[in-house]
């Protein structure tokens, strides 16, 4: 887990004094790898000119796995040199294919084995590795280079190209000084204050920056500076006997994705929300670990928005060390303009900022190194109640209106999704009703999130677009803040295949959500896992808005840097939010915050931290 920073000049070469201003921009991520720095020059177009070079590389490394000097990188191997910033949790299966070819290996990392598998098979060989990645391999012998993302956006690639030259780095903030004008994507930023939408195609709130989209490679070959993008992997739809075997089939799948997650030469530990995800990897873990593992947890000291009962339950009685921090309005405040430096584009609640400060708990207060997280159980499982109602959609469509009927009365019985309907949640799946904010002077085209053909293709959009990237770009950047690596097993490409390819009521099953994992965790105690309601990872942010932030909220907004852009109208905004504490229009609390961590964000990144 690492960052990494490269540049290419694809018509000519850099000076040896541009040198210096690469090093810094690497050195700008030092949080992502406080252990190690490697840089190296390349003259791959053979300048005849001494101290020039047409490609640099540097990396600052976490070491996680083999954490001798002799893993450090940049790495090379017969001319095919890298920088890598992730993990590759089946490192120790492919090593030994690769020993078996032939390959010799001078470290116990997986770094190598990227290296050895792409001499092997070539680009197309990173269809092999099981983890979560962004690198680039520069192949001196083919004059080509390749990036490289993995399947699910979980570790970041961004890059951008001026006048012939070519930049990629782990964070936006490496790449900022290459562009002509710090100006917003206002189509971006109007779909997230319209829509809550982030990540959800290779764009990023700042007008010529781009990030590689997952499960992608894009090749650059020097000979001719052709610049091409290849999908290395897709979505396996396969035939599931029956419920028995597919109950069997994820429990084996779960569990072996975890056990490899624990793959460490560092201290792993879990996030705990006390939700059904977390709940069953930190019983897994806690297991395969013998009982001898961590969880950290963030609660809130309002009930209404705790779920500290479930956390307990589960730590009592498997015997779970836990510790707890308890997210209040003063702690949000103090770390906010943190985690808006850190994620480097916008975000869409203070959810956000209570994981930054738990993983700055264990940071300053543990000596684990590497975090477990039910990142991706919603999007694979159906765990959020929109599928609940997708799927009736679909057996409406499908005409199997007996089997709708069954699950909405299933549910009102069991007292599971339907009672969980917010219409102000639910209104952006509706787009009838979800028309422009008044306060925005921005306009564009909503995205489709409502459309969809079917419910496994919904939970693709979620995956890819809508849910997972946005999820995934935080998760990575609160943890790299603090030197800290995640791991999402619910993310494992062979579970998500699994669950797109069994049938929806193997997920939504009498009213219950998630059913096959209920079905076959059964490690975890009833009262988690045949649990009712479902919080997510919430903190009591919508009553902070209406007391401990509104001072702040109506002091900013006096004059609003978002406004002299051109975006939001601060009168309107603000009409907006009394009506909003004043429960005079059915308001969706989000807006709010939306709205003022973009200001906030505008204010440090386009206006330089000014007003």
């Amino acid at each position: 887990m690492c960052g990494i920073f490269g540049c290419i000049n694809l018509n000519g070469f850099f000076k040896r004094e541009d040198s210096y201003r690469f090093i810094h921009l690497t050195e700008m991520v030092s949080y992502r790898g406080p252990n190690a720095s490697g840089y190296v020059m390349l003259n791959i177009k053979k300048s005849v000119i001494d101290n020039y070079f047409d490609v640099f590389l540097g990396h600052k490394r976490l070491s996680i796995i083999d954490l001798t000097s002799v893993a450090n990188q940049p790495m090379e191997d017969k001319g095919v040199w890298i920088v890598y910033n992730g993990e590759i949790f089946n490192y120790l299966e492919l090593k030994e294919e690769l020993k078996k070819d032939g390959f010799i290996f001078n470290s116990n990392s997986d770094t190598e084995v990227i290296l050895k598998i792409y001499r092997k098979y070539g680009e197309t060989g990173f269809e092999k590795l099981n983890g979560m990645w962004a690198f680039a391999v520069v192949d001196l012998p083919n004059k080509k280079i390749v990036l490289s993302r993995d399947r699910f956006s979980i570790k970041p690639l961004y890059f951008t190209q001026i006048d012939g030259q070519f930049y990629f780095a782990s964070e936006v903030k490496q790449l900022i000084p290459f562009i002509q004008k710090k100006e917003i994507n206002r189509n971006i930023m109007y779909t997230f204050l319209q829509q809550g939408i982030l990540d959800y195609n290779d764009e990023t709130f700042f007008n010529g920056i781009y990030k590689l989209e997952p499960k992608t490679n894009m090749v650059i070959h020097l000979i001719d500076n052709k610049i091409e993008y290849k999908r290395y992997w897709d979505y396996t739809i396969e035939t599931v006997s029956n419920a028995n075997d597919a109950v069997e089939k994820f429990r084996e799948v779960f569990i072996d994705s975890i056990r490899i997650r624990l793959r460490s030469d560092v201290k792993v530990g879990a996030l705990l929300s006390g939700g059904l995800d977390s709940s069953s990897i930190t019983v897994i873990a806690n297991h395969i670990q013998n009982r001898n593992f961590e969880s950290f947890s963030v609660v809130a000291k309002d009930k209404k928005y705790s779920e500290e009962k479930f956390i307990d339950i589960l730590c009592k009685t498997k015997g779970i060390k836990n510790q707890k921090l308890y997210f209040e309005s003063d702690i949000a405040l103090s770390t906010l303009n943190d985690v808006i430096y850190h994620n480097d584009e916008p975000f869409g609640s203070l959810s956000v900022v209570a994981q930054y400060n738990i993983l700055k708990r264990i940071k300053e207060e543990t000596d684990i190194v590497v975090v477990l997280s039910g990142q991706g159980g919603d999007e694979t499982l159906m765990g959020y109640l929109k599928y609940f109602f997708f799927n009736l959609k679909e057996l409406i469509k499908q005409k199997s209106l007996a089997s709708a009927f069954t699950q909405i009365f299933l549910s009102i019985l069991n007292r599971t999704v339907i009672w969980q309907f917010n219409i102000k949640e639910a209104r952006r799946y509706i787009p009838y009703i979800n028309k422009d904010k008044n306060y925005l002077k921005i306009k564009g085209s909503l995205e489709p999130i409502w459309q969809c053909n079917n419910i496994r293709e919904r939970q693709i959009f979620d995956i890819d677009k809508y849910s997972v990237p946005a999820l995934t770009h935080y998760e990575d950047r609160n943890s790299m803040a603090h030197s800290l690596e995640i791991r999402l097993p619910f993310l494992d490409h062979r579970l998500v295949n699994l669950l797109l390819s069994l049938p929806p009521q193997m997920k939504i099953k009498n009213g219950w959500t998630k059913y096959i994992l209920r079905k076959s965790l059964f490690e975890l105690p009833k009262d988690i896992r045949w649990r009712r309601d479902k919080k997510g990872f919430i903190t009591p942010e919508e009553k902070w808005l209406r007391t401990d932030l509104r001072e702040v909220i109506e002091n900013m907004f006096k004059r609003s840097f978002l406004d002299d852009l051109g975006i939001i109208d601060s009168k309107l905004f603000l009409m907006y939010y009394h009506d909003f504490q004043n429960n005079k229009r059915n308001i969706w609390y989000a807006d709010i915050s939306r709205t003022f961590i973009a200001e906030l964000w505008a204010r440090r990144f386009i206006g330089n931290g000014q007003r």
